[in-house]
């Protein structure tokens, strides 16, 4: 298989995205670590997953580097090594900036954005020392496109972009890579893992969103080929275009489509 031997580290993987990534990495023959704050779905998490035998479900909360080290530490003590690591957990907010709580917007760059520098800072030694890996920032369409009522979010998701395509050049010559994958609207229960929630869906119900599995594989594929970034699906790779080169046009659809949702909910 073709990632027998490899070791693969998921953050947030106890359900969704994280879950998929997981899963598809196991079935090529990797060993993987799930990664949750909740340690008992994580364990849920891994045996829906399968491989037993070589995966291993630990609890960490990506805000606290302490335990970002300790997951680490256990994984390099069960595997040995870490090939890849993938920073996927997040949360978000459904809020206006106006009214937004800062206490929320903080929590939510604790987990976005400076929980993925924690995984990066704490795996890239190992890699380094090991003679490379790969780090996979899970972002979102949202850190091309601000998205209204959800500023924060993608405020996190514009930073992490910026971050780890940086980073990709600094870790070049270790050989190191970094991988930015960003999907566009994702049919998960995101709204269990937001901070606030102070306002109703802006999304139209016409756009059905793709699967997390979707997700997983244009990330195992962007991956294996060594992409510098995904953006999953290929459709709104025309609208990151389109934003860049006429902002205003692409607001005026967004403001369109939001007519009458964004209201409190």
């Amino acid at each position: 298989m073709e990632m027998e031997g490899k070791v693969v580290v998921v953050t947030g993987a106890s359900m969704g995205i994280g879950e998929e990534i997981a899963k598809i990495f196991a079935d090529q023959g990797a060993s993987v670590v799930l990664l949750s704050r909740d340690a008992s779905r994580a364990e849920a998490a891994r045996h829906r997953v399968g491989h037993t035998d070589r995966t291993l479900a630990l609890a960490c909360d990506v805000r606290h580097r302490e335990e970002v080290d300790r997951a680490l530490g256990l994984t390099l003590h069960h595997f040995d090594r870490v090939d890849v690591w993938v920073n996927n957990a997040g949360v978000g907010i459904r809020d206006s900036v106006a009214d937004m709580e800062m206490s929320a917007c903080r929590e939510l760059f604790e987990t976005n954005f400076f929980g993925m520098i924690h995984g990066m800072q704490a795996v890239i030694p190992p890699m380094r020392e090991q003679g490379g890996g790969t780090i996979i920032n899970i972002s979102s369409v949202a850190g091309h496109i601000p998205v209204a009522f959800l500023a924060p979010y993608s405020a996190s998701k514009f930073a992490m972009n910026a971050l780890g395509k940086g980073a990709r050049v600094e870790l070049k010559r270790d050989h190191v890579h970094v991988l930015t994958v960003c999907p566009g609207y994702v049919r998960t229960d995101f709204g269990e893992h937001v901070v606030a929630n102070r306002r109703g869906n802006i999304r139209p119900e016409s756009v059905q969103g793709i699967t997390a599995a979707r997700v997983a594989r244009a990330t195992y594929d962007g991956y294996r080929n060594r992409k510098r970034e995904v953006i999953v699906p290929w459709t709104m790779i025309p609208v990151v275009k389109l934003y860049q080169m006429f902002p205003g046009l692409v607001e005026w659809g967004m403001a369109r489509a939001m007519n009458g949702r964004a209201k409190p909910g």
